[in-house]
């Protein structure tokens, strides 16, 4: 039997499985969760190395009782938009400024100004967070990181170098980066130097499924593999989790939950969103670019929630929460939630957005809460599929959401469509590295043989009660609109309290 090993670098943890090739059947799957540091305000770091050792730990946990000689390949797909600064020790000089980080504002502004000059065909607006707009911070602020570094690499590209000893990006990396010409699929220069760069300090871009090196022994000692493993390319992971639903084709929609939410949508195209509310992406198979429309906190809504009612070291939390709001009625009995607690991409644009709950009373209980924070993050990705009107009447939904008979039925019902499911077993971003990996070795000729045997395991769940929600989610888009200024000025507020 061959194996093949995918890897998924998430923003919340670590998901590791490995597949038999003949038929990606899961042989062994883990997951390691780790943190985000908020060391100030508006801060969203990871330290590198608490990737990696995760990275072993789940590598380590899906190789027991299983022969590494047999992995004929291995796929890694990461978060989109951080960066990771490496010296040229191969070490990080500083903690990775990750895809939720809000301190660049002004910079984002900057970039937004050089944009309307810039003659690069560029994804969309710039937006805090993405990598352009955190190196600009840092050749403001801390120019001597800049001075330190050797490369910059995406997530998954530092966790591949700990891999290979190589360093390297692929398309669908350097497209979320803001670095990156999506017309000519190249660095664009001129963004680049802007932000304080030198052209040595980018990787290479290599096709994501080809091979670009081999498991080193030191990495092979320490995950327990077989020393010259061939790695491919690798991707980022909402384009991996699309994959892994052979989703690459126009007219399909995913949706995904996980840390944020983002809706996807194949294109033939690179021609970006003329008002600038969602972004084109390179996709990671050839020809084909995507539209994504994103929020910024999905899962992490839930999560925030869990924490807040003291739940984080109960096994059993999410499942807890499904309970409490299966338990109330659609619309919370009145109550609202935005989910922007660390600001919002689609369609606001808005790093300095802020999270509320409206309508709140004495009668209102963890339940409550729990289902309002499941409705708000589904009106918030209906304006995302509004957005994107791709004409379609169902829509494959996948991230750990889709453990959740609630929120399903929920997001169903808002959005008024059929959701179609894919048992998640595994992570399907696993899956889409894997394919990735199987492609490269010459195990697969296209990702249809590839996905031949999984995507016939979708399940439907059809909407109900659609009509409850029409008022609800005509007050929720209301509110942005109605609270922007009022938010801004609490942002500001803070921002002045801490410089003094």
């Amino acid at each position: 039997m061959a194996y093949l090993l995918g890897i998924d670098l998430g923003t919340s943890s670590v998901k590791t499985a490995l597949f038999a090739a003949e038929n990606l059947q899961v042989i062994a799957a883990a997951d390691c969760e780790y943190g985000v540091e908020h060391p100030l305000p508006g801060y969203a770091e990871q330290n590198p190395a608490v990737w990696w050792h995760a990275v072993v730990q789940t590598v380590r946990a899906v190789m027991i009782d299983h022969d590494p000689g047999l992995i004929k390949g291995i796929g890694i797909g990461g978060q989109m938009h951080g960066l990771v600064c490496l010296g040229s020790d191969g070490k990080p000089v500083c903690p990775a400024i990750i895809w939720a980080d809000t301190r660049s504002v002004v910079e984002v502004e900057m970039l937004a100004s050089l944009q309307l000059r810039s003659a690069a065909t560029l994804p969309g607006s710039p937006a805090a967070g993405f990598a352009a707009a955190s190196v600009l911070w840092l050749s403001r602020h801390q120019p001597e990181v800049l001075a330190q570094t050797k490369t910059i690499l995406a997530p998954k590209d530092y966790v591949r170098f700990c891999f290979t000893n190589v360093l390297g990006t692929d398309p669908s990396d350097a497209a979320a980066s803001w670095f990156y010409d999506t017309a000519v699929s190249a660095w664009a220069v001129e963004i680049v130097e802007y932000c304080g760069l030198k052209q040595a300090q980018l990787p290479k871009i290599n096709p994501s499924s080809e091979i670009v090196g081999v498991v080193t022994p030191q990495a092979a000692e320490t995950l327990g593999l077989a020393v010259g493993t061939p790695v491919v390319s690798g991707s980022a992971d909402l384009p991996a989790q699309a994959l892994g639903h052979g989703i690459v084709d126009p007219g399909e929609l995913l949706v995904t939950i996980g840390s944020g939410g983002q809706v996807f949508s194949p294109r033939l195209t690179s021609q970006p969103d003329p008002a600038q509310r969602y972004y084109v992406f390179q996709h990671n198979m050839p020809h084909r670019w995507y539209a994504q429309a994103a929020i910024l906190c999905g899962g992490l809504s839930l999560r925030w929630l869990r924490d807040l009612l003291g739940l984080a070291k109960r096994p059993d939390a999410y499942e807890h929460l499904s309970a409490l709001a299966t338990a109330v009625p659609p619309g919370a009995d009145g109550l609202l939630f935005l989910p922007y607690l660390v600001g919002e991409r689609s369609p606001h644009m808005d790093a300095n957005a802020t999270g509320l709950f409206l309508g709140l009373h004495l009668n209102h209980h963890a339940g409550h809460m729990a289902r309002a924070v499941m409705e708000g993050v589904g009106f918030a990705l209906k304006e995302c599929l509004t957005l994107l009107n791709v004409d379609a009447t169902q829509v494959v939904l996948s991230g750990g959401v889709t453990r959740s008979p609630v929120w399903r039925q929920i997001l169903a019902d808002t959005w008024g469509m059929t959701i179609q499911v894919v048992p998640e077993d595994v992570p399907r971003a696993c899956v889409g590295t894997a394919v990735l990996a199987g492609i490269g070795v010459g195990i697969y000729v296209n990702v249809g043989e590839a996905l031949a045997n999984v995507a016939e395991q979708m399940i439907e769940i059809h909407p109900q009660n659609q009509n409850l929600y029409t008022a609800p989610y005509a007050q929720y888009r209301r509110l942005y609109p109605l609270l922007k200024e009022e938010m801004h000025q609490l942002q500001a507020g803070k921002r002045n309290f801490i410089v003094e």
